[in-house]
This record gives C-alpha cells, sequence and structure tokens, in this order.
C-alpha cells in the first residue's frame, strides 16, 4: 500500500441524509426531528407522572422510568448530530467521537435490551404469581436488577469499542450512515476484522439473544395464565397488554438481528440505514405510547401533570 494509504484517519464523514435528493433531506429533517422532539417529550412526561404520583411507585413504574431515561438517552446519541449535520451543512465527526458515539449507541441498545427483558419479568411475576409479588419483586431486587444491567452493558460495550479502537482505517473514510455504527465502520477497515466479526456473532449474539429467549419464556407462561382467566375480557385485556409489549420487541430485535447478525458481505448501507432508523428512531419515540397510553393509571397521572402545567400557565 501506498504512504497516503497507511495514514491514520483522523475524522469519518457521515454521508447520512446527504446522499437523498434535497426534497427527500428536507422531509427526512423534519421526521427526525418531529420523532426526536416526541421521544423527549413522550419519555419526559411518562418520568414527571411516575415521580409525582405515589401510587406509581411500585416495581412496573420504576423499570418504566428506567426504560424512558435510557430511550431519551438512545435518541439524543445519534438525532442531534444528524439534525445539526443537516442545518450546519458538514458530515464530519473525529476519530475518537465516532468510537465514543458507537460505545453510548450500543450501550443504551443493550440497556433497552435488558429493560425489556426485566419488564417481562416482572409481569409474569404479576401475573402467575400474584400472591407472591410483594415478596418476590422487592425494592432492593429492582435496584439489583437495573444496576446490573448498567454493569453489563457497559463491559459489553467497552469490549467492542476496544476490538474496533484496535483497527486501523486508510484513505476511505466515508461511513454511508448517519451515526458511526459497528457494520460500516469494519468495511471501512483496512485490517482484519475477522476478530470482531466473531466477537459480534458470538459474545455479542449471547448478550442480546439470551434477554429475548426469556422475554419469550416469560410471555408463554403468561399466555398460559391467561387462557385459564374465566372472563373474556380478562383474557382480551391481557392479551391485548401483551401484544403491545411484543410487538415492540418483534421491532427492536427483528431490525437489531438483521443488521448486526449476518455476515458482512451479506449487508447493504441502504437495508442497513433503514432498519437502525428503526430501533433508533422510531421505537424510542413509540415506546410512551404503547407501554403508558394503554395504561389507565399512568394516563390519569399524565392528565393531573399536564393539567397542573396548563393551570400554572394560566
Amino acid at each position: 500500500m501506498g504512504e497516503a494509504n497507511q495514514s491514520r484517519v483522523s475524522e469519518f464523514l457521515l454521508l447520512g441524509l446527504s446522499r437523498q435528493p434535497q426534497q427527500q433531506q428536507q422531509l427526512l429533517f423534519l421526521l427526525f426531528l418531529t420523532m426526536y422532539l416526541a421521544t423527549v417529550l413522550g419519555n419526559l412526561l411518562i418520568l414527571l407522572a411516575i415521580s409525582m404520583d405515589s401510587r406509581l411507585h411500585i416495581p412496573m413504574y420504576f423499570f418504566l422510568c428506567n426504560l424512558s431515561f435510557v430511550d431519551i438517552c438512545f435518541s439524543s446519541t445519534t438525532v442531534p448530530k444528524v439534525l445539526a449535520n443537516h442545518i450546519l451543512g458538514r458530515q464530519t465527526i473525529s476519530f475518537s467521537g465516532c468510537l465514543t458515539q458507537m460505545y453510548f449507541v450500543f450501550m443504551f441498545v443493550d440497556m433497552d435490551n435488558f429493560l425489556l427483558a426485566v419488564m417481562a419479568y416482572d409481569r409474569f411475576v404479576a401475573v402467575c404469581h400474584p400472591l407472591h409479588y410483594s415478596a418476590k419483586m422487592t425494592p432492593q431486587l429492582c435496584v439489583l436488577l437495573v444496576t446490573g444491567s448498567w454493569i453489563i452493558a457497559n463491559l459489553n460495550v467497552l469490549l467492542h469499542t476496544l476490538l474496533m479502537a484496535r483497527l486501523s482505517f486508510c484513505a476511505d473514510n466515508a461511513i454511508p450512515h448517519f451515526f458511526c455504527d459497528v457494520t460500516p465502520l469494519l468495511k471501512l477497515s483496512c485490517s482484519d476484522t475477522h476478530l470482531n466479526e466473531v466477537v459480534i456473532l458470538t459474545e455479542g449474539a449471547l448478550i442480546m439473544i439470551t434477554p429475548f429467549v426469556c422475554i419469550l419464556a416469560s410471555y408463554v407462561r403468561i399466555t398460559c395464565a391467561v387462557l385459564r382467566i374465566p372472563s373474556t375480557k380478562g383474557r382480551w385485556k391481557a392479551f391485548s397488554t401483551c401484544g403491545s409489549h411484543l410487538a415492540v420487541v418483534s421491532l427492536f430485535y427483528g431490525t437489531i438481528i438483521a443488521v448486526y447478525f449476518n455476515p458482512l458481505s451479506s449487508h447493504s448501507s441502504e437495508k442497513d440505514t433503514v432498519a437502525t432508523v428503526m430501533y433508533t428512531v422510531v421505537t424510542p419515540t413509540l415506546n410512551p405510547f404503547i407501554y403508558s397510553l394503554r395504561n389507565r393509571n399512568l394516563k390519569r397521572a399524565l392528565g393531573k401533570v399536564v393539567g397542573r402545567k396548563m393551570f400554572s400557565v394560566s
């Protein structure tokens, strides 16, 4: 290789929206902005409603609070950069900034992953062991589950970030994506990426699939318990709630598996971009509606928060 190709890349170009026609860029900018504002506002309202209503200080809403916080942080690691790049007309991001963004994106992906599993387990205990719910889902256990999730998520992402940092990047520094994703970075590297791919397909798959299996197991048990409910109305209500949760689970895991657990050669930038938009932008926006607006207690608490704000403004 020539001397130019051996020089280390100091920054990357996030092509993102710039590959689209001008009119499409404007439309995508408005869509990203609207969904980001909806994500932040919706999840902040959930945090406020739960913190201000003492009746919601139970495990289910404790986990929902953590999910809302993670979703705000998750969207904030990618969308503001996309919006700023569009406004400023620049797409550059430094090498260290790229690794930092990748670290936080996948840390919050892991946290979403773990929290979905923890929430499924909480619902399993509530439906299948209602008489022992308070004894099993103690405050200490809830804090331990969330703390353990943060520790495992950080250690997992640290491993992948360190493996990425050891790679060399040569002449080509254009990332056909709107954030520093693993797959495009591996394609740009002029080093041997075999170890990175193996770790993604083994350790990374284990981290993602284990909570998914726990979710499925929890909902199989929940379904069996619900089918024993004599009331048709009670069964329909339970299935409706489970269906909403499983819809988000399917969307979240389906897009991640499609992007990260296939051979590198089978990826295309267009398909990967669409899939990552689904789990980085769309899913955090939908979570407040799916997990909250169908919940009577939380809707009542949200109504009080919104009413109080309107009253104070008046």
